[in-house]
């Protein structure tokens, strides 16, 4: 597959009180967790999107910081998609370590000549595992300037423009969705 991915790790954790990216989940770091479910897919390049250069960034995995101030995700988006080399980014958060490979895949199917793929959980929107084309990097920039840094109201314009296309999440796929926000989210299923 012809795409860049991005692991999405620049979160504040405040919940948590550390970084959930070094988190232990099934015997692994989250990081690691997610760095090798994207290696699986072959990107050309990978990336990681965080506030500071983070002490576990693998070699062969360019960091990307989120121009200050951080605007959560938009920040680590917008800073990434003018760096890659290919036309698509698929970008995948740090603390959804029950996503699948398979599932990626598919997603990656779906993807068209300067079209994403955004899945949807009703009309809900799940930004933290889509694809961006190259070209909603201009859309990026100008959502930073605005006052609104919400990554649902930037993907339902995107959709509106035809820079992404929508799928519907099956129930037994949202699972792949989960934040893992708590210590309690862990112990769940």
């Amino acid at each position: 597959m012809n795409i860049s991915a991005v692991l999405l790790a620049g979160g504040g954790s405040r919940r948590m009180g550390q970084d959930k990216a070094t988190l232990i989940f099934r015997g692994k770091p989250l990081w690691q967790i997610q760095l090798d479910l994207l290696w699986k897919l072959k990107p050309e390049e990978m990336f990681v999107s965080a506030r500071s250069d983070p002490p576990w960034r693998p070699s062969g995995v360019q960091f990307v910081s989120d121009e200050p101030p951080s605007r959560g995700p938009l920040s680590g988006l917008s800073a990434t998609l003018p760096r890659i080399r290919t036309n698509h980014l698929l970008a995948l958060a740090v603390d959804m370590p029950l996503m699948t490979e398979n599932y990626l895949r598919s997603l990656c199917n779906l993807i068209e000549p300067g079209r994403g793929v955004l899945p949807m959980i009703g009309d809900r929107a799940e930004p933290l595992g889509a694809i961006y084309p190259k070209g909603a990097r201009i859309d990026f920039i100008a959502a930073l300037s605005g006052s609104d840094f919400s990554l649902q109201l930037l993907t339902k314009k995107l959709a509106e423009t035809g820079k992404l296309s929508l799928v519907n999440v099956l129930e037994e796929e949202g699972k792949f969705f989960r934040n893992f926000n708590d210590f309690s989210d862990f112990d769940r299923p």
